[in-house]
């Protein structure tokens, strides 16, 4: 991701949603969709999910989560909108202190386009609260995570509120490491306001059960995935390495960004614009 993006240290690895089986979620969304259907759901009455194929299709080649490219070609306004702040803070539960709303966790797995899921993968959300609000003086409902080694995330927020000419959704962005940045949204299956809104694609749709309250969804990102990390091994590095922003770093101190390694000359404490390529009078690169 970008310089100014958070590149904050793994997040711990959490347990992921329980497997359900059936065929691939998005194949089974699009076929339903295309065939009139409302809410697609599988025999056990829950949308599949992405995992499902892995386990079921050896070999099997999924189709990436649509995305904008937002490297050297400008993300499109409608994917990414107008309310994405960077360096949110690394965080897995995006609910303030006695916030209203209806509790909403979503969870689910990142895979690569081979079915092998992704660890340390940046995933950075961000949405409206309960009034169908965005905070652009702080990071409420702001904050992002990493995938841990067997790709999964948990994200515990509220179901955002509405606001004029969008139905309801979360917006998201996703990287795996020193790869493309993938934007998008996830949307409420149900929802009275996804046959007028503009940008609603149904191959975004999370599954929403529990009366509302449990969600899940599973990326595909438009890369390859390699074998996971054995889960007694340190996290995987995440995007942009251990280097951080705004911490007190002194002389001697030793940090990676961007797959080098840096030792720092002079105590400072670190700000967005001084990472350790940009500052030679502070880092210098190591061998």
């Amino acid at each position: 991701m970008t310089s100014d993006t958070p590149t904050s240290p793994a997040a711990p690895d959490g347990p992921g949603p329980a497997p359900e089986h059936g065929v691939s979620r998005k194949t089974l969304l699009r076929a339903a969709v295309a065939a009139g259907a409302a809410v697609p759901l599988i025999a056990t009455g829950s949308i599949a999910l992405a995992r499902d194929a892995a386990r079921t299709s050896a070999g099997r080649t999924l189709p990436p989560t649509p995305f904008c490219d937002d490297g050297d070609d400008p993300t499109p306004d409608q994917m990414e909108g107008p309310y994405f702040k960077p360096n949110s803070p690394l965080r897995t539960d995006l609910v303030p202190a006695g916030a209203p709303g209806t509790r909403l966790t979503v969870s689910g797995y990142v895979f690569g386009r081979n079915c092998v899921p992704l660890s340390g993968v940046l995933l950075d959300f961000w949405q409206a609260d309960d009034a169908g609000a965005y905070d652009m003086a702080g990071y409420r409902f702001r904050g992002h995570q990493f995938t841990g080694a067997t790709g999964a995330f948990t994200l515990r927020t509220i179901v955002p509120g509405l606001y004029p000419g969008r139905t309801r959704h979360i917006h998201v962005k996703a990287q795996a490491p020193g790869e493309p940045v993938l934007t998008t949204q996830l949307y409420f299956p149900g929802e009275p306001r996804n046959s007028t809104d503009a940008l609603f694609d149904p191959a975004l749709l999370m599954n929403v059960r529990g009366g509302g309250k449990e969600a899940t969804f599973d990326f595909v990102l438009a890369v390859d995935g390699g074998p996971g990390p054995d889960p007694t091994d340190p996290p995987t590095e995440p995007p942009g390495g251990t280097w951080t922003a705004g911490r007190s770093y002194t002389a001697g101190d030793r940090v990676t960004y961007g797959g080098s390694a840096y030792l720092c000359l002079q105590a400072h404490t670190s700000m967005t614009g001084w990472e350790p390529p940009h500052v030679p009078a502070l880092w210098r690169r190591e061998p």
